[in-house]
Formats: C-alpha cells, sequence, structure tokens
C-alpha cells in the first residue's frame, strides 16, 4: 500500500463526465448509472469498468418485461447484493428542454442483474407490498444481512424533497416488503448527500446538509441549510441509533474532519474512509469550497495475525514474518524465552539414524515438523496499547485520522511505526525481504530452527513444566511491516513483571527506558504477534516456537533453485555461509500427505527423498505424486534441506514451491 493517488490510463467507452451518479464496485469491476452530465441533463446510461483491465465499456441492459427502463435520473441510489443492483429513486426533469428544470422527485424501483464476470442482463419492476418510501434524492441506500438469522434488507435513509428527511424504510429482499422500522436513540437531523456505509452489524452516516436550526423541524423550501461533521450509527440488529459526533460539537483543533456533503465514503475492512466534499456556502467567496482531504475512522480492533513464521535462524537471531492485516498501522511483536539449553559436549551429532536412510525408490522415513505447536493453552494477555491517539469510540466519540500524506499515521520511517513516547532509534529495524530465488522458479524460501540432535529432524515439542501463570511475554518492539530480525527484546522493570499478565490495560512502555537482552544460542522462544490501528492493540495470533542454533554446527543451505522438466523436478542449492567445518553430507526432504497430517493440519510429515555430498537431487514424478499441497497461504509444494558437518544436522531451509 502506498498511499499514493495514481491516474489509471482507461480506455474503451469513457463516460461522460457526471454528477450524482450511482456507483457500485463487484469484485474489479464497477457500474455506473446515470448522473447529471450537464445543468438540467441528465443521464440514464450504465457503464461498466473492468478494473483489472482499466477498460470501459457501455452496456444496453434489456428493458423491463412490464413497463419502461429507468428514465434519466440524478441522486438515486443504486445498491449491490449478490448478482443483482437496486435502484431507488432521484431526481428528473419533468422538461425536455434541459434548460427549463422542471424538477421530479422520484420513488420507482428496478432491479438489475448481472451476469458473472461482466456484462449485464436487463431490468425489470418487482413487485413490492407495503407502503413505497417517499419520492426523494440524495438519500442513501445499504443492503444489511446478518449472518446468524434472516433475509437480507435493505435500508433507505435520509434525502431530499424540497425539505431534508430523516425517515429510514426498509426493504425486505427475500419478500420484497417496505416497512418503516421503529427505532431507539436519537434519530440524526434530516439530510441529503450524505454517506451510510456498513460495517459489522453499524450503518455509519456522516455528514451532507442539515437545517441550521438546531430543532430540525423546518419543512419550507427557502429554509436556512449547512453542511454538517456530525456523525452516527444505527445498529442495524436492535434498531438503535447512536450518537458519535454531534451537529454542534467544536473541533478547535482539526482532529475530526470538517462539515461536508456530497463526499464519498467507503469500507475497507473495519476502517471507514472519507474523501472530499463541499463544506457549504461561503457569503464571503460566493461559492462552495471542495475539500481535498482523505480521512479514515477505525470502528474495531484488528484481528489476530496470522502464526509467526520463521525465515531464518542464526545463533543469536530470527528472521521472521506473519500474514498482512489490511489496513493497520503497525505491529506489536512479543516473545516468550525458557530457560537456555545446555549445550551437548561429548556426544557426537549422528544425524538421521542409518537405519531410516532412505532407498532411491522413496521408503517412508517420516519426520515431523518442528514448527508445530504443543497443544497448550496459552493464555491471551489482555494488553491494550493505546496508539497516538485514543480508542476510536470511547464515550461516543470517534477518533479520526487524517491521511493526507504517502505514509500512514506518524510513522518515522519505511520500517517502523512510533506509537506513544517511543522513539524511533529505540526500535529494532526491519530488513528487507530477501529475495532467495530467481522468479521463474516461483519457489519461496525459509530457513527452519536447528535441530542439533540425533534424529535430524525429528526433536521434542512437549511444552516446558512451568506453571503458565508464570509465563512472561517480552516486547520485541512494535513493527510498521509484517516481518521483523529479532536479536534482542526488552526486558520489564521488576515492579511490573508480577502485574503485567494481569493488567487488562496498560500503556505502551517507554522502551528508551527499559534494558535489552540479547538472544542465547541453543533456547527455544515462543513468539506471538499482534496489529495495532487506532483503536488499539488486536488479538494476539497462534503461538509459534523456534529455537536459535548452537554454535559448531552448520548453517542453512542458500540459494535454493526449483527447476521443471518433463517428467521430475531438479532441486539445487548452494552450501551454508557458515559451515563450521566439513561438511559431510546434505539431506533433502518433502512434505507429504498423511493420516497424521489430517489430524493436525499444522504439523506437516516430512520423507526423505535425497542424503548425499551433491547440492543437487532429482525429484521424481513419483515422489511428487506423494506430496501434500501446503495451502496456508498460496498452495504449494514444501521442501527442506539441511547440511550435516561433524557434530550433526543444522537448521533446514524450508522452500515452498507454489503450484
Amino acid at each position: 500500500v502506498t498511499n499514493q493517488w495514481f491516474l489509471p490510463a482507461v480506455r474503451g467507452d469513457i463516460p461522460p463526465g457526471c454528477a450524482a451518479h450511482g456507483f457500485v464496485c463487484d469484485g474489479t469491476r464497477i457500474l455506473v448509472f446515470g448522473g447529471m452530465v450537464e445543468y438540467g441533463r441528465y443521464s440514464n446510461d450504465l457503464y461498466e469498468l473492468q478494473a483489472s483491465r482499466w477498460l470501459w465499456k457501455k452496456v444496453k441492459p434489456q428493458a423491463p418485461s412490464t413497463g419502461s427502463p429507468p428514465c434519466p435520473r440524478l441522486g438515486h441510489s443504486f445498491s449491490l447484493y449478490g448478482n443483482k443492483c437496486y435502484l431507488f429513486g432521484g431526481l428528473a426533469n419533468e422538461s425536455e428542454d434541459s434548460n427549463n428544470n422542471v424538477p421530479r422527485y422520484l420513488n420507482d424501483f428496478y432491479e438489475l442483474e448481472l451476469q458473472h464476470g461482466s456484462g449485464v442482463v436487463g431490468w425489470s419492476i418487482p413487485v413490492t407490498k407495503g407502503i413505497l418510501p417517499s419520492p426523494r434524492e440524495s438519500h442513501t441506500a445499504i443492503v444489511y444481512c446478518r449472518k446468524d438469522v434472516g433475509s437480507p434488507k435493505m435500508y433507505i435513509f435520509g434525502g431530499m424533497c424540497g425539505c431534508r428527511l430523516n425517515d429510514l424504510w426498509e426493504l425486505d429482499i427475500e419478500t420484497m416488503t417496505w416497512s418503516r422500522p421503529e427505532t431507539k436513540g436519537t434519530v440524526p437531523l434530516p439530510r441529503s448527500l450524505h454517506t451510510a456505509n456498513v460495517i459489522g452489524n453499524k450503518m455509519y452516516v456522516f455528514g451532507g446538509w442539515v437545517p441550521q436550526s438546531a430543532g430540525g423541524e423546518i419543512s419550507a423550501h427557502d429554509g436556512e441549510w449547512k453542511c454538517t461533521g456530525s456523525f452516527s450509527y444505527l445498529n442495524l440488529d436492535t434498531t438503535e441509533w447512536i450518537g458519535l459526533i454531534s451537529d454542534c460539537q467544536e473541533d478547535k483543533s482539526n482532529l475530526l474532519p470538517g462539515p461536508r456533503a456530497g463526499h464519498c465514503a467507503v469500507a475497507v475492512g473495519t476502517r471507514l474512509y472519507i474523501w472530499s466534499g463541499r463544506d457549504g456556502y461561503r457569503k464571503a467567496w460566493n461559492n462552495q469550497v471542495c475539500c481535498k482531504d482523505l480521512w479514515y475512522l477505525d470502528t474495531e480492533k484488528p484481528p489476530a495475525p496470522s502464526q509467526v513464521q520463521l525465515i531464518r535462524a542464526t545463533t543469536n537471531s530470527f528472521q521472521v514474518k506473519w500474514d498482512e492485516v489490511p489496513t493497520v498501522e503497525g505491529y506489536l511483536l512479543q516473545l516468550h524465552a525458557d530457560s537456555p539449553v545446555p549445550s551437548v559436549t561429548g556426544i557426537p551429532g549422528t544425524g538421521v539414524p542409518e537405519t531410516s536412510v532412505l532407498s532411491s525408490q522413496g521408503g517412508s522415513s517420516l519426520h515431523q515438523n518442528p514448527q508445530s505447536m504443543p497443544s497448550v493453552p496459552y493464555p491471551e494477555m489482555k494488553v491494550d496499547h493505546p496508539s497516538q491517539t485514543n480508542n476510536a469510540i470511547p464515550n461516543n466519540n470517534a477518533n479520526w485520522e487524517p491521511d493526507t500524506s504517502r505514509n500512514t499515521i506518524h510513522p518515522q520511517n519505511d520500517d517502523e511505526i512510533n506509537v506513544v513516547s517511543i522513539s524511533s532509534s529505540s526500535l529494532l529495524k526491519v530488513e528487507g525481504k530477501e529475495k532467495v530465488a530467481a522468479p521463474e522458479n516461483k519457489i519461496v524460501q525459509e530457513t527452519m530452527k536447528n535441530h542439533a540432535d540425533a534424529t535430524g529432524f525429528k526433536e521434542s515439542n512437549a511444552p516446558s513444566l512451568l506453571p503458565v501463570c508464570d509465563r512472561q511475554w517480552y516486547d520485541v518492539g512494535i513493527f510498521k511491516n509484517n516481518s521483523a530480525v529479532v536479536s534482542q527484546y526488552y526486558l520489564l522493570p521488576e515492579e511490573t513483571l508480577s502485574i503485567s499478565n494481569k493488567t487488562e490495560s496498560a500503556d505502551v512502555p517507554d522502551y528508551r527506558l527499559l534494558k535489552k537482552q540479547d538472544l542465547f544460542p541453543g533456547t527455544v522462544y515462543r513468539f506471538r504477534v499482534a496489529a495495532i490501528n487506532g483503536c488499539g492493540v488486536g488479538p494476539f495470533s497462534k503461538i509459534s516456537e523456534f529455537k536459535t542454533c548452537i554454535p559448531g554446527f552448520p548453517g542453512a543451505p542458500s540459494t535454493v533453485k526449483i527447476t521443471k522438466s518433463v517428467d521430475c523436478i531438479h532441486l539445487s542449492w548452494e552450501p551454508p555461509a557458515s559451515p563450521s567445518g566439513n561438511i559431510l553430507e546434505y539431506s533433502a526432504y518433502l512434505a507429504i500427505r498423511s493420516t497424521q497430517l489430517q489430524e493436525n493440519p499444522s504439523q506437516l510429515v516430512f520423507m526423505r527423498i535425497y542424503c548425499g555430498l551433491k547440492t543437487s537431487c532429482i525429484v521424481t514424478a513419483a515422489q511428487l505424486s506423494n506430496a501434500h499441497v501446503d495451502y496456508t497461504s498460496r498452495p504449494a509444494i514444501v521442501f527442506r534441506i539441511s547440511a550435516k558437518n561433524e557434530r550433526g544436522y543444522g537448521p533446514a531451509t524450508q522452500v515452498r514451491w507454489l503450484q
């Protein structure tokens, strides 16, 4: 995400500029209907943009079997649910002469069926029950369907019909029945040219034109109106209105979006973005001023990221990554350290026992995935680390963030994010992702932790016998991106150790005041990560466990390449950068299908497909036919390669060969 605007080079049937049109987004295609082309001249054309190719196409839906197609209009609502768009209302010009504008408010209702991927079928006029909403334009319409129960409902709110409205209408899309739901709470003032967006079970209403008087009882056509920055939501499960920013709330510090109407708003995940709009009539300038500011609101804490994955381990560091969480400001990475494992002296590391060495035909020596997790219930630590502003909706006050620059909120540089009083110099830097293989190989390389024991890949993952309550999680730091190089962590002051796992709300410590602890060789560390947005720190990921390498063992093989031929693939690699002696042999393994894998999907099972001194091997079609396809991210076949010296086998390089 660059947070930069760009102007795509579109082609095809490019529509004319228009205002107050209908607009829906269906995957990578956008449909635009109607709008004002010039004063008094309205459109009823339908255009489709294939955003994957930036190709416009004018589409001509079939007319309804009964009745006529929608007339030219502006200010209508156009809502998508499933493979259908729902068109309601708007404003038409009764006069054929565009200079003689005779407004006619509409309350007609159409359904537009879409074809899958591209194109449309045609318009239809559904037969509805109940009382149709009154005619209006510049209203909003959203569709909401509860996940657990009920049919999809369309909600129409507000709009303009000579005067502004604040009535709420509901259409049950399955039964096509209109009704006026009873609501609780304070209904927002009558308004038009506002926005409404659904996030979760809430309809967020922002801005628009509202009555100038506080009472909101004005019904005269020439009443005094103003733009507003008020913000409310309707709980769609309980139909209760909750006010977040009132019309009269002052904002001298410019911490909230200014009053506006005719803006646009879009929900991305649980974040609401507001862009542009007009700020109302300024007599001194004799015009309306367009805003050019972009704001966003986080409505809830982010979800838990994926488990931390290991890219590379050394004797005193890990390079780790996790899947990105959309629309977050950063990630809090924590570790829990076991006591250092004493080094093994006097016992030669024998690698894989000779009895399990596989024959060239394939064999069945199975090795557990060393990344598998012990099935012990670790407690989630409910520590809230607020960012530079308060939580998003404390005491019904919304926390907006201006998004006016290339970067998101106050980043210090491309790698780190500064939260509360943390200085950028005190945060651990994140190194860029290393490109370890040529693009055509389509492989992703990771390095597994060291297994310097007699069984090569098989090692005990039994949990330590420490009582769960004694576990102490330490902050590694707060990172802007979804990867980190971990060589140290921060030690908390003694007085906070006993309470840190019990408090449900605590500030992020000032890392500048904390001591750092280096990682030890041959030590198991557990990791977890949580995403951060304007609402605070979300839940932590599942726990991952990795072990630093023991000195004297070889490093991981590097620069793995995979090339495909007709009936096999060719696997090659380069020797470890730090062999720590002579390399005696390499072993290559393939993750295979097994019943054990079905019982525990996160625990891969490996079969050795090569053992020898060469830095390459052939993987036969017969071996590949037994491969497990890993779907944790993009589908891939998983290989591991490790090197052995006099001490034994070192860490393995794991490769995901994308399918």
